[in-house]
C-alpha cells in the first residue's frame, strides 16, 4: 500500500490512519488558518462524519476551533502554542519574573501554580524554599517536582488536555475547591483594558477556582501579554494582590494599571 502523506495519491495504513490524519489536520489548520471539512474528507477518502469526529476531538484537546463548514486556527495573538514554544518565548523575561516571585515565598507555605510556563520557571526554583506544599494542574510541574525532597506535591486531576499539557475543566475546578493555599502564582494569555483573558473556557474555570482558593494572588505577566486580545474573560487585574511584569511595559500603561488600584511591581533587566 502507498503510504505517502495527505495530498499525494496514496494513504497511510489504516492502523495509523486516524492518528496521522488528525496530526495532518492540526498542521494544516495551523498553517492555513482555515480548512474546509469537505476538502479534508475528499483528500483522505473518508466520510464527512469521520472528519467532523476528528475536528471534535482536536477542538476538545485545544488544538483548533470548529466552525461551520470546517475548522479555524486559534489566532496567534490568542493561542498560547505548545509548552516547548511557550517556554522559548520571552524566556529571559519569564525567568526574571520567576526570580521575583520566588522572593515572595517562605518555607512552610502552601502555594498553587497554574499551567503557565512562567510558573514552570518558578517551579524549577522551589527547592530553594522547602519545605513547601505545591498544588498544581500543570503536568510538567508535576513531573518536575515529583519525588523532590521537601516538596509535598498535590496533583489536581480532571480531563487531560494535550494542547495545554494540563488537567482542565469542571472536575479539576472542583478539585481545586478542596484546598486553601497561602499564595497562588498565575499567568494569563492576554490583558486588555485592565482585564485578563484566556482562549479556553476550560482553562478559565480552573483559573477562577485557583483565584478563589488562595489567600494571596500573584499574577506574572510579561509586557507582551498587554498587547494581545483574548476570547474569554478571566478576571480583572484588581483580583490580584500583586501583578509582576517587566520593564518592557510602557510607563503610560504602568500608570493606567496603578490608577486602577493595582499593586504593580516592575522587574528590570538583570
Amino acid at each position: 500500500m502507498d503510504t505517502s502523506t495527505p495530498g499525494g495519491a496514496g494513504r497511510v495504513p489504516r492502523s495509523d490512519e486516524q492518528r496521522d490524519r488528525r496530526q495532518y489536520i492540526r498542521d494544516r489548520v495551523s498553517g492555513e488558518g482555515f480548512v474546509r471539512a469537505a476538502d479534508l474528507a475528499g483528500q483522505f477518502g473518508v466520510s464527512l462524519m469521520t472528519i467532523h469526529r476528528d475536528l471534535d476531538a482536536l477542538q476538545s484537546q485545544g488544538w483548533l476551533r470548529k466552525v461551520r463548514g470546517g475548522a479555524t486556527a486559534l489566532s496567534s495573538t490568542v493561542f498560547h502554542g505548545n509548552v516547548s514554544e511557550r517556554m522559548a518565548a520571552m524566556a529571559d523575561t519569564k525567568k526574571r519574573l520567576a526570580d521575583a516571585a520566588l522572593s515572595l515565598i517562605a518555607p512552610g507555605q502552601a502555594i498553587m501554580l497554574d499551567d503557565s510556563t512562567t510558573c514552570l520557571y518558578l517551579a524549577e526554583r522551589l527547592t530553594e524554599r522547602t519545605p513547601l506544599t505545591v498544588i498544581t494542574n500543570f503536568f510538567p510541574v508535576i513531573k518536575l517536582l515529583a519525588g523532590e525532597s521537601g516538596i509535598s506535591l498535590v496533583a489536581l486531576g480532571g480531563t487531560y488536555f494535550p494542547a495545554y499539557d494540563a488537567f482542565l475543566g469542571l472536575h479539576t475546578a472542583e478539585a481545586v475547591a478542596s484546598f486553601r493555599a497561602d499564595t497562588l502564582f498565575m499567568s494569563t494569555t492576554a490583558i486588555t483594558r485592565g482585564r485578563c483573558y484566556h482562549q479556553s473556557q476550560e482553562t478559565v474555570h480552573v483559573k477562577r477556582a485557583l483565584i478563589d482558593s488562595a489567600a494571596r494572588r500573584v499574577l506574572l505577566a510579561d509586557h507582551t501579554k498587554f498587547t494581545r486580545e483574548g476570547l474569554h474573560t478571566l478576571a480583572p487585574l484588581t483580583a490580584f494582590d500583586i501583578v509582576l511584569t517587566d520593564s518592557g511595559l510602557p510607563a503610560e500603561e504602568q500608570r493606567r494599571i496603578r490608577d486602577l488600584g493595582v499593586t504593580l511591581k516592575v522587574v528590570g533587566r538583570a
